[in-house]
């Protein structure tokens, strides 16, 4: 009988055994699994962070917070995002204006200041595509030449903005409209002006890198 006995007992052990191996397997699985997965509150504290180093950070983690899950830790993809929301927000404003001097009864003096910042706003989206193109091109033997074009082109769009900002000054100017306008215009300012420290970030990062 305990012959028996034992003889069960073995020919299970390796079932037994077996059964152990399999429920460890799975319990390492599922914790790499859920290593894997990132921590949106990770990601939303990383652009918080982030944001501290521009000028205007409740604008920045205000514009860049809905994108966490795409921007995680990466800050060459909070940078390029930046960009992104800024040239979208550019490609509205320059609409809204477009719209405004076709149907709001403009003076002369409101039609050409109109005319001059839809231009200049123009001439700013363009570098910013150009300013992302490049950072979509991004690599380590051309990074630094790749960066400082990058940061020539963001440059030269906040300047644009400004000038267009700057042809709504004066009192002869209609209130409402300019009021509108330069709401606008100082929004892209400081989007731009945020993008813009995110790449100097970046740029500062990777010079710091081995």
């Amino acid at each position: 009988m305990e012959g028996s006995i034992s003889k069960t007992l073995s020919s299970c052990f390796p079932v037994v055994a077996l059964l152990t191996l399999l429920h460890f397997t799975s319990h390492v699985k599922m914790c790499s699994a859920a290593r894997a997965i990132p921590n949106p509150n990770t990601n939303t504290q990383f652009i918080r962070t982030s944001c501290v180093a521009t000028t205007y950070p409740r604008v920045c983690y205000e514009s860049l917070s809905a994108y966490a899950s795409d921007i995680q830790t990466s800050p060459k993809q909070l940078a390029h995002t930046a960009l992104s929301v800024t040239l979208t927000e550019a490609q509205s404003t320059s609409a809204m204006m477009s719209k405004l001097s076709a149907g709001y009864g403009l003076r002369p003096r409101e039609v050409g200041a109109m005319t001059d910042c839809i231009e200049m706003m123009g001439d700013s989206m363009d570098e910013l595509r150009q300013s992302l193109g490049e950072m979509d091109r991004l690599s380590g033997p051309h990074f630094h030449f790749q960066m400082s074009n990058i940061q020539t082109w963001v440059s030269a769009a906040m300047t644009d903005e400004d000038a267009c900002m700057d042809g709504f000054d004066g009192n002869a100017m209609n209130g409402k409209v300019k009021n509108i306008v330069r709401g606008r215009i100082v929004k892209m300012v400081q989007l731009t002006s945020n993008a813009l420290a995110l790449i100097n970030n970046l740029a500062s990062t990777q010079s710091k890198s081995p």
